[in-house]
C-alpha cells in the first residue's frame, strides 16, 4: 500500500461549509423523524477479530440506511418556496429512498434520477415512498448529469449525495451518537462512497475526541477516495456488492474533510464483503448491504491494523436485493466447505442413485439437489455424471464425504 501525502494535523485542520455546531444543530433537527440507532458490543466478532467491536446499526433507519439523516437535514433547511417548488436527487438506492420518505412526508414534491442496473428493491421502495422514479444513465456520473438537467429545467432545488454541507452535517450526528454510547472508543471504520458519511463523522469524532482514529474503506473496484489521497491511479469499474459505495468521483468538501482527518483508506475485495454479509447475518442475525458491511470486513481482513483496539464500525445500510442475499449466502458457504458440488461417473443402471445417497447419508451428509447428465459424448453409452449438491457441517466433514464415495470405487470430478 503506497504511502499518502502527509495529512493536515487535527489542530490545523479548519472545515467553515461544516463544524461540530452544524451537525449538533443537525441532531437537533432531525431527532424526532430519525432513529437513534443502537450500538452493541459483539462478543464473537471481538474474538474473531482479536479486537473489541462496537457495531452501530444504521441499517435499522427506517429506510434501512444513514441517508436520511442527511436527506432530512438538507430537506429542512429548505425555504418555504423550494419546499412548494420540489427537490431533485440521483442516487443508486440509499440517498433516493431517504429524500423521497422524507420529502414525501413533509409534503415536498420530488424526482429521482437512478442509474441503469439499480437494484430492483431500491426502485421499488423509492416510488413507493411516492417519488417520480427516472432510470437514466448507465452510471452515477451519467445519472447526475440527468438530474441536474431536470433540476434546472423545472426549477427544482437538488440535493447531493453527498457532497453538501447540510447533507455531511446530518451524516455526522452517527458520530454524536456513537461516541455517547461508548466514549472510550478509540478508533472508527466506516465505509466511504462519496465521503459524506465519513466526512461528517469525522469533524464530530475529532472535535469530542481528538486523539480518535479514523479509517476509510472503499471496495477495491472503486478505489476513487484511495487515489485521491495517496495519488494513485488504480481504476474504478467492475460490479461490485458494495454498490453503494461504487463512487468515480467523491465530493470536493469530502476530499479535504478525508484528507486532514482520516488515518487512512482501506481497500476490501469482493469476496471479503460477501463474507462479511453472510458473517454480519449468522453472528448477529442482521442484513446488512454490501456498502454497509464494507467496514466489518476492513476490521476482519486487517488483525494487524486492528488488534487490542476498541473499535466502532458503522453498518451503514441493509437494502440488498433478496436474489443477491441468497447467492451471497450459497457462495459463503461454499467457501467454507458447507455445500458441496461434485460430479460422479456412474454406470447408467437401477439402483445407482439410491446407492450413491445412501453412502452419503452415513457419511452424514444432506444431499440438496441431483442431476444427470447421459448425453456425455466421449463415455461410454451405458455411463452417465451424476451431479450433486451435498450439505456438510464443515470442510473437513465435506473432504470426508468425498473419501466415503471414493472408498466405494465412485470417481469423482
Amino acid at each position: 500500500m503506497s504511502k499518502k501525502a502527509t495529512p493536515v494535523t487535527h489542530e490545523a485542520a479548519t472545515f467553515p461549509e461544516v463544524t461540530i455546531a452544524d451537525i449538533r444543530a443537525a441532531a437537533g433537527r432531525i431527532r424526532d423523524a430519525i432513529e437513534r440507532t443502537p450500538t452493541h458490543h459483539s462478543r464473537t466478532l471481538s474474538q474473531l477479530a482479536g479486537c473489541d467491536i462496537h457495531l452501530k446499526f444504521e441499517n435499522l433507519q427506517f429506510t434501512a440506511s444513514f441517508k436520511e439523516r442527511g436527506a432530512l437535514n438538507k430537506l429542512l433547511s429548505l425555504t418555504l418556496e423550494e419546499r412548494k417548488q420540489g427537490v431533485a436527487a440521483m442516487s443508486a438506492g440509499n440517498h433516493a429512498q431517504g429524500v423521497a420518505y422524507h420529502a414525501g412526508r413533509l409534503g415536498v414534491p420530488v424526482t429521482i434520477v437512478m442509474p441503469e442496473g439499480t437494484p430492483f428493491n431500491k426502485v421499488k421502495h423509492t416510488r413507493g415512498f411516492g417519488a417520480r422514479v427516472v432510470i437514466d444513465g448507465a452510471t452515477l456520473s451519467q445519472s447526475y448529469e440527468r438530474a441536474r438537467e431536470i433540476a434546472n429545467d423545472e426549477g427544482l432545488t437538488f440535493i447531493h449525495p453527498y457532497d453538501d454541507p447540510y447533507v455531511i452535517a446530518g451524516q455526522g450526528t452517527v458520530a454524536l451518537e456513537l461516541l455517547e454510547d461508548v466514549p472510550d472508543v478509540d478508533t472508527l471504520v466506516v465505509p466511504i462512497g462519496g465521503g459524506g458519511l465519513i466526512s461528517g463523522i469525522a469533524i464530530a469524532a475529532k472535535a469530542l475526541k481528538p486523539s480518535i482514529e479514523i479509517y476509510g474503506v472503499e471496495a477495491k473496484l472503486y478505489p476513487s477516495m484511495y487515489d485521491v489521497l495517496k495519488g494513485a491511479q488504480l481504476p474504478c469499474a467492475g460490479q461490485t456488492i458494495a454498490e453503494g459505495i461504487a463512487v468515480k468521483e467523491p465530493g470536493a468538501i469530502a476530499r479535504r474533510i478525508v484528507g486532514a482527518l482520516v488515518k487512512d483508506v482501506l481497500l476490501v475485495r469482493e469476496e471479503e464483503i460477501e463474507r462479511a454479509v453472510a458473517t454480519l447475518l449468522e453472528i448477529e442475525k442482521t442484513v446488512v448491504e454490501g456498502a454497509g458491511a464494507a467496514a466489518y470486513a476492513a476490521v476482519a481482513g486487517n488483525p494487524e491494523i486492528f488488534r487490542g483496539r476498541k473499535i466502532g464500525i458503522v453498518l451503514s445500510g441493509g437494502n440488498i436485493d433478496m436474489r443477491l442475499l441468497s447467492n451471497v449466502i450459497l457462495r459463503e458457504l461454499s467457501r467454507e466447505g458447507r455445500i458441496l458440488s461434485l460430479v460422479v461417473e456412474i454406470e447408467d443402471r437401477p439402483n445407482m442413485l439410491a446407492k450413491i445417497a445412501t453412502l452419503v447419508g452415513e457419511a452424514g451428509g444432506n444431499i440438496l439437489e441431483v442431476s444427470h447428465n447421459r448425453m456425455i459424448t466421449d463415455m461410454p453409452a451405458k455411463s452417465a455424471d451424476l451431479g450433486m449438491t451435498i450439505e456438510a457441517r464443515d470442510a473437513t466433514h465435506a473432504a470426508e464425504i468425498r473419501a466415503c464415495l471414493e472408498a466405494a470405487g465412485f470417481r469423482l470430478r
